[in-house]
């Protein structure tokens, strides 16, 4: 075995290190939460930067040779220079952990070349786990996870903000939809991977760390996540944003494409 090229050990070290990230970030929400806002008004908690500390002395002591991009890391160009990185949200959903609110989650992936190989995703106040490793499927708890094979967009569960639905720039009006809202990103990609809501969409920006984890876990659970034009994600660039998303099952991903896909979008 080639060390630094074991999805398999990397994947297990990922687990560990995310599920004690999960115990930590736990530990904060049930204490009780102060926050700040960082420069660009978003708001962040000491859990935050507790457990992205944890996740980086955890995860560049196993492999140091990866690079690494996290939310609550200042970014380093020298990840540009590495096959493979670590991805991290410490806690996906800032703002629903200030509330109170159980819909956020420890986040972290492995990226090799461009595409994640392997991916957690963690809300320790639900006590679910989404792990995926490439080619192996994805497991909630340790169980096979699977899209649903809704067709149509109409009466869908859907994930996304309402009243991004209900704006008037939209070409047609959306059709009746269960719609709800989690502030963590990642957390509604893995809620689309495990069948519990048929889609999501985001029309704004979100970056490398949001999405890389959800991204193969929804793919490995037969779905699709890409740009509302219909493009796959390639991480690591040196501008890691990413101006939508959709994700759902391969039927509901076409009607969804085919409903908003040539919509161009300023920026």
């Amino acid at each position: 075995m080639t060390h630094g090229l074991d999805v398999v050990s990397d994947h297990a070290i990922l687990l560990d290190a995310v599920r004690e990230g999960g115990a930590l970030a736990l530990a904060h929400f049930k204490a009780g939460v102060t926050s700040q806002n960082k420069d660009d008004g978003t708001p962040v908690t000491e859990a935050d930067f507790a457990v992205d500390a944890l996740l980086k002395q955890r995860l560049r002591a196993a492999q140091p040779d990866y690079g690494w991009l996290s939310e609550e890391t200042e970014d380093d160009d020298a990840r540009l220079a590495t096959t493979r990185q670590w991805m991290v949200d410490p806690i996906d959903g800032t703002r629903a952990f200030i509330k109170g609110r159980p819909h956020f989650a420890v986040v972290a992936a492995l990226i090799d070349e461009g595409r994640p190989v392997s991916g957690v995703i963690f809300n320790p106040a639900t006590d679910e786990l989404f792990e995926a490793q490439a080619g192996k499927g994805a497991l909630l708890n340790g169980k096979p996870i699977s899209v649903t094979d809704v067709p149509e967009v109409e009466g869908c569960r859907m994930l996304g903000a309402e009243d991004m639905f209900r704006h008037p720039a939209w070409p047609q009006k959306w059709p009746p939809m269960e719609i709800a809202q989690r502030n963590s990103i990642a957390y509604r990609g893995a809620l689309v991977a495990s069948g519990d809501f048929d889609a999501m969409l985001v029309m704004n920006w979100k970056n490398d760390w949001d999405l890389a984890a959800a991204d193969l876990i929804v793919h490995e659970a037969g779905g699709h996540m890409t740009s509302h034009t219909g493009d796959r994600f390639t991480y690591n660039a040196k501008d890691p944003r990413h101006r939508t998303v959709v994700a759902a099952g391969p039927a509901l991903h076409k009607a969804l494409h085919d409903r908003i896909g040539a919509i161009v979008l300023p920026g």
